[in-house]
């Protein structure tokens, strides 16, 4: 949703930046969903001047997400794929103070991400409204990078997760 991407494109490509100062051979992958979200990202990626390497496809997110080592992703739908996928993955997300101070006080849940309501406890960092900084969002990344013992335990915990979704079928 170009909202989405305007609101959270900057932040997210910023973390990007933050990243590969750490880590320098990072690639950042952006799926778009049709052309005009993939002119919106490229706007921004110019307009930011990203030195990074970085590849937009367009209509491809499950692949993206299949090949990617870590995703960072708004909380919505598409971190219950990332989970079904089993891949580590930091969920971001801001929405204007107004919505936010409305929505605060009516929603009263612990976890905003799928795969964390699913499991009733945090499996993925949220970062959430002023918690989402380029550094905080590029540092739950790292964290997330490479085969640790928590990777295998999060592939366990979305492996049941799965299960228990499949229902047997």
């Amino acid at each position: 949703r170009g909202g989405e991407v305007e609101r959270l494109g900057t932040l997210f490509l910023e973390a990007a930046r933050w990243i590969q100062q750490k880590q320098p051979d990072l690639q950042l992958v952006i799926p778009c969903v049709n052309r005009d979200r993939e002119e919106q990202v490229r706007a921004l990626v110019e307009e930011l001047h990203v030195k990074l390497p970085v590849t937009i496809v367009r209509g491809r997110s499950r692949e993206v997400m299949a090949a990617s080592d870590v995703v960072l992703l708004a909380s919505g739908t598409a971190t219950l794929e990332a989970m079904l996928l089993k891949k580590p993955m930091v969920v971001g997300y801001r929405l204007s103070d107004f919505s936010y101070a409305v929505l605060s006080r009516l929603v009263k849940v612990t976890h905003v991400a799928l795969p964390n309501l699913l499991a009733g406890e945090e499996l993925v960092p949220e970062l959430l409204q002023d918690d989402a900084t380029p550094e905080s969002l590029g540092q739950a990344v790292l964290e997330r990078l490479g085969n640790t013992p928590e990777k295998e335990r999060l592939v366990s915990a979305f492996s049941q997760l799965h299960e228990t979704l499949k229902q047997g079928a």
